[in-house]
C-alpha cells in the first residue's frame, strides 16, 4: 500500500472527528440556552464539588476562550473559560463539574490520571519526532542502499514505537474522560446542581457529545498507526 493511497485508512477517522466536533458544538449550544433553576454558574457549581469533597484548596480562575476549561494537577487549579466560568447554564456547570472532576481524580489517586500525567513529557516527544522519523526511515530505504536500508529501518521502527506511545496516551484517556463525566453527572445530582429528570438528562447530553471526541481522537491515532504500519509492510 503506498503513501497516499494508506490515506484512505483515515478517511473513517477523519469523519467520525468532524461529527465528534459538530455533536460537542451542538449539545453545548444548544443547552447554553437552558438556564441551570438554582441559578449557578459554572464556577459557582465546580466550587460546590469541589468543597463538598475536601478540595477547598483549589482555586478556580477564569481563562480566555471557548470549552479551553482544563484542572492543572501541578499548580491545582481549575481553569475554566469565559463561556463557561461566570455563565449560568446547563452546558455552563456540566463543563465546569467535569473539569472539577479531574480535580477529584488527581486528589483521591486515580490510577490512569497518575500514569498520563506521568508519561505526558515523553508522548509529548514522541509526537513531535514520530513522523519526522518515520518519513527519514522511509527515505532511507528507498535509497537502495543495503548499508542505508538498514539504518532507515531502524530509524522507521523507532518511528513507530514513538508513535505507539501516543495512541496509548490515547488510549489512556479515554477512561479518564468518561470517569471524570461520571463523577460530575452522580456529584451533580448528589448536590441538587442540578434538579429534575430534564436538567439532568441535559448534562448527560453535553458530556455524551464530549466524550464523543476523545473517542474520535483515539480511532483517529490508531488509524494513523495502521497507515504507518501499511507503509512499512510494503517496504
Amino acid at each position: 500500500m503506498g503513501y497516499y493511497t494508506s490515506m484512505i485508512l483515515l478517511i473513517p477517522a477523519m469523519i467520525l472527528s468532524v461529527v465528534a466536533s459538530s455533536r460537542v458544538q451542538s449539545a453545548f449550544k444548544s443547552f447554553s440556552q437552558v438556564a441551570d433553576i438554582r441559578g449557578l454558574t459554572g464556577a459557582q457549581a465546580a466550587r460546590m464539588m469541589l468543597d463538598a469533597n475536601g478540595l477547598g484548596d483549589v482555586q478556580i480562575n477564569q481563562i480566555q476562550g471557548t470549552l479551553t476549561d482544563n484542572y492543572n494537577p501541578k499548580t491545582k487549579t481549575l481553569n475554566l473559560s469565559t463561556s463557561v466560568c461566570n455563565v449560568n447554564s446547563i452546558s455552563a456547570i456540566s463543563v465546569a463539574c467535569h473539569e472539577a472532576g479531574h480535580a477529584l481524580q488527581h486528589a483521591f489517586g486515580y490510577a490512569p490520571l497518575r500514569i498520563r500525567n506521568n508519561i505526558v513529557p515523553i508522548v509529548s516527544f514522541a509526537s513531535r519526532v514520530s513522523w519526522i522519523l518515520i518519513m527519514v526511515g522511509i527515505m532511507l530505504l528507498a535509497s537502495g542502499s543495503y548499508q542505508y536500508g538498514v539504518i532507515g529501518d531502524t530509524i522507521f521502527n523507532i518511528g513507530v514505537l514513538a508513535f505507539v506511545a501516543v495512541v496509548v496516551f490515547h488510549l489512556i484517556t479515554l477512561p479518564i474522560e468518561l470517569d471524570a463525566s461520571n463523577r460530575a453527572l452522580n456529584q451533580m445530582e448528589a448536590l441538587n446542581i442540578v434538579t429534575g429528570t430534564e436538567e439532568a438528562a441535559g448534562a448527560k447530553k453535553v458530556l455524551s457529545a464530549a466524550a464523543l471526541t476523545y473517542i474520535a481522537a483515539l480511532v483517529f491515532s490508531v488509524a494513523n498507526l495502521l497507515r504507518v504500519l501499511a507503509i512499512r509492510g510494503r517496504r
